[in-house]
């Protein structure tokens, strides 16, 4: 796949450059809080969330009754990102940014503050999904005007690099969410199931205050003011249904397959794990907090590797080094051996990482400016439902009907195989003839 790179404006004044790094800055620290909300959650289900809000005789369906509120979640994303490209591409990236952190601060707060189903009954769990459903808006608006206004300030030989900054906002935002966690069970103890757990959410309004006080300071991109200032899209999304459909169905599962992986390892071996093979809590939590740091390290090295050999070859990579790490991971996790868990459990992580470095740019290279936040949104968020959204369930539902972890293994292996193929697939397209950012 070639590259227009005299569309992009190499970053060499002092002014360009102080605003580039402004906006490495500020488009990290938003997805860290984010998705530090939106991971919140994600664990919260795991721990707590089913016998809170959906309290049964059988675990099991208590369990799938949470998970279920955590799949409404990415249901809304689409919906969010849409929305949010719509008027990103229309009236600018940085207003959409700024709603985004509001609606998602907002919504995490509030979870925070809901009472039980024991307390109000059946408006408890219909309370929790509205909730969800408005973080899912918030995150869907968010992810596709952060990459897109990281990588359109970046230089042409750096495109992947810039678009790791929001990128590594994922799991920063899980390492905060999981030393929330670890903190609050060591100092609420028992208490921390009845409502120790809240704490983490109600304190997300400090970080959304900061989060938008360096939003707000952020310039336009320049990119964005130049395409569209003779002729804005009329209707972004639609028109990025008409004219690149088959991109838009490679581009969504390309996004989408990494976080199968991710969400499996990190969120529902959570429950698995602490459940029925006996590991702690905060054990598991350590241990993704390791795999962030890793992350947090490996995915701007492996984007700067990918800015020099290729995006298609990074890509390629990544998806069969997950599906070999998919089928070591329930092998070591299954042991009951808490190290061989963390190492399996890394490992995973790893691989991921080789896959993430690479989404952000291959997406934005995918659609032209003018339909840039719409495209990359919805390819994300969408890719994000057939991944991270239902694998939670799917794992659940395959563990109860064949009590062993090897059909969860094979599905993972398919769909990272599946991602390997379609970006060889990805890499035969042309890019947008008006600028490839």
């Amino acid at each position: 796949m070639t590259q227009n790179d005299s569309a992009t404006p190499a970053v060499v004044d002092p002014g360009m450059a102080r605003e580039s790094r402004r906006v490495i800055g500020a488009t990290f620290l938003g997805t860290t809080i984010e998705w530090y909300d939106f991971f919140l959650y994600a664990a919260c289900t795991a721990l707590v969330f089913g016998p809170q809000f959906f309290p049964s005789d059988d675990p099991a369906a208590s369990q799938l009754g949470a998970f279920v509120t955590f799949a409404f979640g990415f249901v809304a994303r689409p919906l969010g990102g849409i929305l949010a490209g719509h008027f990103g591409d229309r009236i600018g990236r940085k207003r959409m940014l700024v709603l985004s952190l509001f609606v998602m601060g907002g919504a995490t707060v509030l979870i925070g503050l809901v009472p039980n189903f024991e307390a109000i009954g059946i408006a408890a769990p219909i309370l929790l999904v509205v909730l969800r459903l408005a973080q899912g808006l918030g995150v869907g608006a968010e992810w596709g005007g952060a990459v897109t206004m990281a990588i359109e300030h970046a230089p042409p030989q750096r495109r992947a690099l810039y678009g790791a900054a929001p990128m590594i906002g994922l799991p920063a935002g899980l390492m905060l969410a999981n030393l929330m966690l670890i903190v609050l069970l060591a100092v609420t103890g028992p208490a921390f199931q009845a409502w120790g757990w809240r704490i983490g959410f109600v304190i997300s309004v400090v970080l959304v205050v900061v989060g938008l006080w360096t939003r707000r300071r952020l310039g336009e991109s320049p990119l964005f003011e130049s395409a569209v200032k003779d002729a804005p899209a009329r209707v972004p999304f639609m028109e990025v249904f008409a004219r690149f459909t088959p991109q838009l169905i490679v581009t969504i599962v390309i996004a989408g397959v990494p976080s199968i992986l991710s969400y499996l390892v990190l969120t529902w071996a959570l429950s698995y794990g602490t459940a029925q093979l006996g590991y702690g809590q905060s054990a598991l939590l350590w241990i993704g907090i390791a795999c962030c740091v890793l992350q947090i390290v490996m995915i701007p090295l492996l984007a700067r590797i990918a800015d020099r050999r290729g995006l298609v070859p990074m890509g390629v990579l990544g998806g069969i080094l997950m599906a070999a790490t998919a089928i070591v991971f329930f092998l070591l996790f299954n042991t009951g051996e808490i190290w061989l868990a963390a190492v399996g459990t890394i490992l995973a992580h790893a691989s991921t990482s080789f896959a993430w470095a690479v989404v952000p740019p291959i997406l934005t290279r995918t659609f032209p400016s003018r339909l840039r936040y719409s495209g990359v949104s919805m390819a994300y968020q969408f890719g994000a439902i057939i991944g991270g959204g239902i694998a939670p369930l799917i794992a659940t539902s395959l563990l109860a009907a064949t009590g062993s972890t090897t059909p969860v293994a094979l599905y993972v292996v398919g769909a990272s195989l599946l991602m390997a193929v379609c970006t060889i697939a990805w890499g035969r397209f042309r890019p947008p003839v008006d600028d490839a950012a």
